[in-house]
């Protein structure tokens, strides 16, 4: 029974985006592993951009500082 949990910001992802992750992620998972898609879990999660950091920086910041340079 696989979980595969997806985080992305909460940058404009469409419905029909979340929805070839989904498909795709366990089609993947069917083609590579052998699992059954009816027991193949994928939850999204989006995140905003203030809760997400790279490099201690939350992302505003750090896109803000990537501009700079």
């Amino acid at each position: 029974m696989p979980y595969v949990n997806i985080k992305v910001t909460d940058e404009g992802v469409t419905p029909a985006q979340k929805r070839d992750l989904i498909a795709g992620v366990t089609d993947l998972l069917v083609k590579i592993l052998n699992k059954d898609p009816a027991t193949t879990f994928v939850v999204i999660d989006e995140v905003a951009l203030d809760d997400w950091g790279i490099g201690g920086l939350q992302v505003p910041e750090y896109r803000r500082r990537a501009i700079d340079k």
